[in-house]
This record gives C-alpha cells, sequence and structure tokens, in this order.
C-alpha cells in the first residue's frame, strides 16, 4: 500500500499535516534524516508510516519507558504490531514481543537507549532483521542540553553496527545541537534535513507578571475546569502546595517531581494519561514521557529556564490540533534565581553566556510588547505575521517612555556602587529614610527622593523590566546585588530610549475566559461522546484518548454522522476503530445503529462500500432468478467484497472470483453497477 493509503487506511487521517509527507517519502526510501518538527507535529507519525512500508523490522530509540508504552499501545489499537522491550515489561509482555518477532510479525520495536550498552543488544538486532532505525528525541545526544541522556552517544555506534539508515526526530534543536546530532549520530556525514516551522497556530500565548500568583493559577484552572492541564513549578514543594490548593479548588490535581517514589511517579504518569480532566503539577521531571494529545492548558507557576524550555513545555498542550491555552507568570525573583542558576553552575565560560541568552530570549518573550508569537517565532529564525492569537493581540500593550524612570533607576545602582538590591533601590528613590539607609548615608545621595511619581509596586514593575531586558542583572558575588550591564549604557548616556508597559505598572487585571470547544448547540452532544469514550477506556484499562482523541470527538458532534461509511469520514478515525467502536459512537449520535457485515464495515468510507451496498441490492432482486422462480443463490460477503473491489471487470474476471453458476445468475447486472461507478 502507498503511504497515502496507509495513512487513511491505518491511522484514519485524510491527509498530512504540513511537512509530513516528504519526510515519510525520505525514511521510507532508506535515506538517512533529521527532523525537526514542531511539538505535536506528528514527529510519531513519521517514523511509524514507513516502518509499515519497509520490509523488515523498524528499531525505535526513545528515552522513557512510558513513552514507549503509550505508542506501542496506541499503534496496537490501530491494528499494527509492535512491542517494546523494556526494563518495565511483564515476562508475558517481553515473550509476546519475542514470538512477534519469531514469526515475522513485528514492524516497530521500541526499546531504551540504555539498552544499548548490554553486549548482546547489537548481536540480537542483528539477528531479527532491522531495517531502519529511528531515534525519538534526538536532543537528548547534546552534552549541554537539558535532556542529555548520555547512551544516546551510543546510537552512532549501533548504525554503523547494523549498517541501516537512521532517521533522528526532536522538536527542540538550535543550530547548535542540530550540529552536535550530525556528529554524534551520523558521524558529520550529512541528513537529508528537515527544517519544519515551528509555529503551533492552536496554542493560545499569555505571560503575566506575578500578582498573588497562586490565585492567579486557580482562577486560570477555574476558568478551564473540567479540561486536562499540566501546571509547571520552580520546585518540588511548591508542586505539593498547589496541588493541594486546586483539590481544595474542587479539581481532580495530583503532583509529579524527581523526589517521589518511582512507583508513585508511574501511578501519576498512568493517572493522568487515563482520566479526563486531570490537572498535574509538576516540575519538569515531568516532561518527555507526555504524549497525552487532549492536553488543553499549561501553565507556568515560575517562569521557565530557557525559550528553548518554555517552547518545549507548552507544546505539551494541544497535540491534537484543537484549541489549547497557555499562561507564563513571571516575577522579579524568577529572573535572580534563573541568572544565579547559570552562574553558580558547572558549565565552560562560553556555555554560560549562551545560556544567559536563551534566557534573555525568553524574558525578551515575556516583556515582549506586541505579538508574542512573532517574538517567539523570531528566536527560532521565521518571520510571521501578528497571529491574533496571544494576550498581546486579544490586548494590545499600553506602554509609555520609560527612559526617565530607568534612568534615574540605573543612577541609584551607580551611586550605591551596585552593592544593593531593588528593595532598598526603591527606598532611595522614593525617599523612606529606613535605618539602613540612615546607616550607609544613602539620604544624602542625588537620587534620594527623585521617584516619588511612583509608588513601590510601581517601581519594582519598573526593575523587573529592567532585568528582563537584561539592562540590570543579580551579581551572585554580591550576594544577589544589581548591577548594570552593557546594554543598559547607551540609556543612560542618553544615546537611546526605552518603552515599557504600564499595564504592568497598573496592574491591570483581565478576568479569564472559559474557551468553548465547540458551539453550544453541539456541547451536549460532546459531552455524550467524551462519556462513551470515558467508559470504553475504563473497559479496556485504555487511555481515553486512544479510543479518540478530543479532536475526532469535537468533528464527530459538529458533523453528526448517521452511517458508518460517514463515520469513517472523520479525521482519526481508521478501519480498526471503525471496526472497534464505530458502532458505540455511532448509536450516542444517532440513538441507536443497526450492526454491520464485518466484511462490509472494512469497506466504509471507501467507494467500493457503496459498490458494495449496490450489489446486495442486485443480490436480493435476483436470489432466485431474473423471474423469481429458480432455486435460491447468493454470494459470500467475501466474494462481494471483492467484487466491490475489482476494477476494469469483465466477466472472466467476475467468473475469477464467483464461479460459473453466480456468474451466470448475477454477471450482467453486477458488471453494469461497476462500469457506472466507474
Amino acid at each position: 500500500m502507498t503511504a497515502q493509503a496507509l495513512l487513511k487506511d491505518v491511522f484514519g487521517f485524510d491527509d498530512f499535516r504540513p511537512g509530513q509527507a516528504e519526510i515519510v517519502d525520505a525514511v521510507a526510501q532508506g535515506d538517512n534524516v533529521l527532523a525537526i518538527m514542531p511539538t505535536g507535529g506528528g514527529k510519531s507519525l513519521c517514523f511509524q508510516l514507513p516502518a509499515l512500508i519497509r520490509q523488515g523490522v523498524t528499531v525505535v530509540i526513545s528515552p522513557l519507558i512510558a513513552l514507549m508504552r503509550d505508542q506501542v499501545r496506541a499503534l496496537q489499537e490501530v491494528g499494527v504490531t509492535a512491542g517494546a522491550l523494556t526494563s518495565g515489561n511483564t515476562p508475558e509482555e517481553t515473550d509476546q514481543v519475542w514470538q512477534a518477532l519469531e514469526d515475522g510479525r513485528l514492524k516497530l520495536l521500541y526499546m531504551a537507549p540504555e539498552r544499548l550498552a548490554t553486549g548482546s543488544t547489537i548481536g540480537m538486532l542483528r539477528r531479527i532483521g532491522v531495517s531502519l532505525i529511528a531515534v525519538d528525541e534526538a536532543h537528548c545526544v547534546s552534552q549541554w542540553g537539558h535532556d542529555f541522556r548520555p547512551d544516546y552517544l551510543r546510537i552512532g555506534e549501533l548504525r554503523r553496527a547494523l549498517d541501516v539508515p537512521l532517521a533522528a526526530f526532536t522538536a527542540t534543536a538550535d543550530a547548535e545541537t542540530r550540529v552536535e546530532i550530525v556528529q554524534k549520530l551520523f558521524d558529520g556525514g550529512e541528513p537529508r534535513s528537515f527544517l519544519r516551522g515551528f509555529d503551533r497556530p492552536n496554542l493560545h500565548l499569555a505571560f503575566a507578571a506575578k500578582n498573588q500568583p497562586r490565585q492567579q493559577i486557580l482562577q486560570f484552572a477555574a476558568a478551564r475546569k473540567g479540561q486536562s492541564g499540566i501546571v509547571y513549578c520552580g520546585t518540588r514543594a511548591k508542586t505539593e502546595g498547589l496541588a493541594r490548593a486546586l483539590r481544595e479548588a474542587g479539581h481532580p490535581a495530583i503532583h509529579y517531581h524527581g523526589g517521589m517514589e518511582a512507583e508513585d511517579r508511574r501511578i501519576a504518569e498512568t493517572r493522568f494519561q487515563r482520566e479526563d480532566g486531570l490537572i498535574v503539577v509538576a516540575t519538569v521531571a515531568f516532561g518527555m514521557g507526555v504524549d497525552k494529545p487532549d492536553v488543553r492548558w499549561v501553565a507556568h507557576a515560575d517562569l521557565p529556564k530557557s525559550i528553548e524550555a518554555y517552547y518545549q513545555e507548552i507544546g505539551r498542550a494541544g497535540r491534537d490540533g484543537a484549541p489549547a491555552e497557555t499562561l507564563t507568570l513571571f516575577g522579579p525573583e524568577d529572573i535572580k534565581l534563573r541568572r544565579s542558576q547559570i552562574d553558580e553552575g558547572l558549565a565552560p565560560p562560553e556555555r554560560r553566556m549562551a545560556d544567559h541568552a536563551r534566557l534573555n530570549a525568553l524574558l525578551g518573550l515575556a516583556e515582549a510588547l506586541e505579538c508574542r508569537r512573532i517574538n517567539l517565532l523570531a528566536y527560532f529564525g521565521e518571520n510571521p505575521s501578528a497571529c491574533n492569537h496571544c494576550d498581546l493581540c486579544d490586548t494590545p500593550a499600553d506602554t509609555f517612555d520609560g527612559t526617565t524612570a530607568v534612568r534615574k533607576a540605573l543612577s541609584a545602582i551607580l551611586r550605591t556602587e551596585e552593592w544593593f538590591g531593588a528593595g532598598h533601590l526603591i527606598d532611595i528613590l522614593l525617599g523612606n529614610e529606613t535605618d539602613k539607609i540612615r546607616a550607609r548615608g544613602h539620604a544624602s545621595l542625588p537620587t534620594f527622593g527623585v521617584g516619588t511619581e511612583y509608588d513601590r509596586r510601581q517601581w519594582q514593575a519598573v526593575f523587573r523590566q529592567m532585568m528582563g531586558h537584561d539592562l540590570i542583572r543579580p551579581d551572585p558575588e554580591r550576594h544577589g546585588a544589581l548591577r548594570m550591564t552593557d546594554r543598559a549604557l547607551p540609556i543612560l548616556r542618553d544615546q537611546d530610549t526605552i518603552t515599557l508597559r504600564r499595564d504592568t505598572i497598573r496592574s491591570a487585571k483581565r478576568g479569564p475566559v472559559v474557551k468553548a470547544l465547540v458551539t453550544e448547540e453541539d456541547a451536549p452532544l460532546l459531552s455524550a461522546l467524551k462519556a462513551k469514550r470515558r467508559a470504553l477506556a475504563e473497559a479496556a484499562k485504555l487511555p481515553a484518548y486512544m479510543v479518540f482523541n478530543d479532536k475526532t470527538l469535537i468533528e464527530m458532534a459538529e458533523q453528526r454522522p448517521l452511517t458508518l461509511d460517514q463515520m469513517a469520514g472523520i479525521t482519526g478515525v481508521g478501519a480498526k476503530k471503525l471496526q472497534t467502536y464505530g458502532d458505540a459512537f455511532l448509536s450516542v449520535i444517532t440513538g441507536a445503529s443497526e450492526p454491520m457485515h464485518p466484511t462490509r464495515m472494512k469497506l466504509a468510507g471507501q467507494d467500493a462500500g457503496a459498490i458494495y451496498d449496490r450489489l446486495i441490492e442486485i443480490q436480493s432482486q435476483l436470489s432466485r432468478g431474473s423471474e423469481g422462480t429458480d432455486k435460491p443463490l447468493s454470494c459470500s460477503a467475501s466474494q462481494l467484497s471483492k467484487v466491490a473491489k475489482l476494477r476494469n471487470a469483465d466477466e472472466r474476471a467476475l467468473e475469477h472470483v464467483l464461479g460459473d453458476k453466480r456468474t451466470e445468475r448475477f454477471g450482467a447486472a453486477f458488471l453494469d453497477v461497476l462500469r457506472e461507478a466507474g
């Protein structure tokens, strides 16, 4: 079968997402491939589909057991023979994988990179006839990346030993990381590279300055009650406290962090995958293993550590392509923490400079004055137009010339010789004679009391924005005292100006708006379809999205298919899922559904399906001959299916399928139907 036919028949999609078709063709042809695709862009399909086209076994190297198990279950649900060899397998599961390999049925074999460290693995892979290596989350090979896995360095050796093509996939790889991937996985030989756009148009982007941050997160969650979400926190303690607060507010919520027992983490991962509407409050330890397509929102209670980390973490929302929302909270303490983590780390100086630049890019996005998406994608080298799908496009920023305020703040920093934090500097600007100011004689400074046009809270916003624009940085050697950067010099010397946001100073409040997934008219049906999905998933002990994801149910609710043929046209409904779940969901939509013969069900959504129905009618009319007096005769469902699929048929072709007697009874009428069809 062609890639296009497999896409529809197995996975239930009419069309590839942008960029997928070229990557699938390259991988299927056996080219070495490096594909950088946006999160939620359909990376997995780009090696799963070629695995079905190519002879032999495709080995998939993936970093997390939970991720492997989910992908294997999802493939099995659509009728693909896949398995995983992991430390989490039961003996029965491992036996099933080996049996499928021996029988030649297994198409995809998942394994963790750590398994490559055992001497027997390469020999085993040689024996089973591997024809392709696929590497998921390929950025894990980067030594300075935040997800570095040492055993990924063994993959290049595996490729050389098996002498088969390799396809590497990642969503997060700047130019530097791409060079590392090519060196370490492809020995420096240039693979065919595909750099897909980084835009995720279904994600709504929003940032907010911290102002009672726990309350801000609770309000955001309240407006999205019943929807699956992730809240990322900077500390383990905060995950537990915020999860508790969400539960007290009536949300199903759990926490997740690296300090939990392995079994507790596994239980949390399983609950999140299987339960509708569950919120996980987590550290970044809850990371690459999140492959749940219907996460409807991601919130950051603390600033992420870089723009790549931000992009990867928000990318866990809306992987099904349906609308999803993001909110990132940030404040001066976040900026101080992230700067100090970089400065106090063990990385060499050039790496620390690069990390500061990545943080600056994120802070630039946080303090942006116009469209967030333009700012975000510019970092990845793209030039989109305004998105009309972010908080700044919804409500343009209220700005003012902040040059004078910034100069006053810089003057206070320099006149106190860069030895103090924002609190003391604001006291100087406001003219507050504190004990600390009196003890140091700072009331006599020319800057004492020159900033009374703003109150303390407003000055805090000015200082935060100055940190966000990298005009000032906390000095780790001076216990976080603020010092001026070279970026500030042109403003101080009256060679440049700076615009600040007035709304962050005023702390303008805007209540959250509940985002509906469907119209009010379709909402009751969507709820009923979700209830049916939940019941079927619980009975099969599957995550709900493996039955159908949100986007598929939304399309069902909007289009309301009345027959299984129409149901087959819904995105995400492949042949196996139609056979397994079609009647159940059709009965929700129509109130009742007549069972369809399994042979006919396999033709649902195809031209041959309508031909099959017409052949059944003809057979019924001619079962006792044209005069109605002959001995009853009929064809089997299998025979009718074969006839329905015939093209350019003649009487000999019919005889080959039906035999002489049936061709004599039905042949002429059947040929008329086939000619009419085309």
